[in-house]
């Protein structure tokens, strides 16, 4: 049974990502401290952007070296691999490059013109995370993930998950492509729900008013299927980061006041 979820509100998207970046870093070095490496799934978004760089503003603790940080992502624009648009482009941009990052340790999704199509991608990338589990010494379909970071779209889709679309409904694979994505652009390759619940822990980084509807929908128990951002659950935590727009149509018993990650 994974995590019920916990609601962090803060007062604008800037306090989201500053607050978020910070407990990731805190989050990276304890698991670091614990075995020796950490690992990270990555978004895209303008706040999952702007939490990157915020990131490199975050003073580091004792003893933490990004060069044993683990980089994954939860889902990828299946475009040229020079794209702008690329979740990894836009990531190593705002602070990955900035890094002194084991190349070996990032791993993003392949791209078009590398594989023949979306679902080429999704079969290659599950190829991995299993590969990088069996490196870790178990039989599992993916590697310890210790933080995975969602946004959550107005029709609160997650990663590239959308409503009613066959890849909420998979659950027999890591991955998945999409060719039909209502968000352009339609090609897409996706972690899927049961990949996504592997985290430990899952933060679900949300901000503005236009996201307060699937908020409210995700947080009331609605069906994955119909509001994926239902069904993200972290194993062993499970951590809404909003800001008060994004928070304006939840009960007040759901919320907790900004903590900078101390709950």
């Amino acid at each position: 049974m994974n995590a019920e979820p916990h609601v962090i509100v803060h007062s604008d998207v800037a306090a989201v990502a500053g607050a978020t970046a910070q407990r990731l870093v805190e989050r990276l070095a304890a698991a670091q401290a614990e075995r020796g490496e950490a690992t990270v799934v990555l978004t895209g978004g303008s706040l999952g952007i702007n939490t990157l760089k915020a990131v490199a503003a975050v003073e580091l603790p004792a003893g933490f070296d990004w060069s044993k940080v683990n980089v994954w992502w939860g889902d990828e624009r299946f475009v040229a691999k020079d794209s702008p648009d690329r979740n990894e482009r836009q990531a190593r941009e705002a602070l990955l490059d900035g890094l002194p990052l084991d190349p070996a340790r990032v791993h993003p999704f392949g791209a078009a013109g590398e594989y023949a199509d979306p679902d080429a991608a999704a079969v290659a990338y599950s190829a991995a995370l299993r590969q990088a589990a069996a490196d870790e010494g178990t039989s599992g379909p993916v590697p310890k993930l210790d933080v995975l970071l969602l946004g959550v779209g107005p029709d609160a889709h997650i990663a590239s998950l959308f409503p009613e679309m066959a890849g909420i409904r998979t659950e027999d694979r890591s991955a998945v492509g999409e060719t039909d994505a209502p968000k352009p652009p339609p090609e897409r390759v996706s972690l899927t729900l049961p990949a996504i619940n592997a985290a430990d822990e899952v933060w679900l980084v949300v901000g503005g008013s236009d996201k307060a509807g699937a908020v409210g929908l995700a947080l009331a128990g609605a069906s994955p299927v119909q509001v994926p951002a239902a069904g993200a659950r972290g194993r062993k935590r499970t951590v809404w980061l909003l800001d008060q727009d994004a928070a304006s149509k939840l009960p007040e018993t759901l919320l907790s006041p900004a903590d900078n990650g101390n709950d």
